[in-house]
């Protein structure tokens, strides 16, 4: 095996290696974002307003 073509190859696996990890990196965004979205549909996180007294929130006067 000649110079040049070692090199190629060492240049090939290191890029090769390289777009694995940017392939890995953009997956787990994007599982990290559909999460996310997922959560936020379900309404995760969001105060729940069942145990408030009956009325609470009903009326808001504005003029004041």
């Amino acid at each position: 095996m000649d110079m040049m073509a070692m090199i190629s190859s060492m240049l090939a696996s290191q890029q090769g290696a390289l777009q694995s990890n940017i392939s890995a990196t953009l997956m787990k965004q994007n599982a990290d974002a559909e999460k996310s979205t997922v959560l936020t549909l379900l309404g995760a996180g969001q105060p729940s307003l069942a145990n408030v007294g009956a009325g609470v929130g009903s009326n808001l006067n504005v003029t004041a």
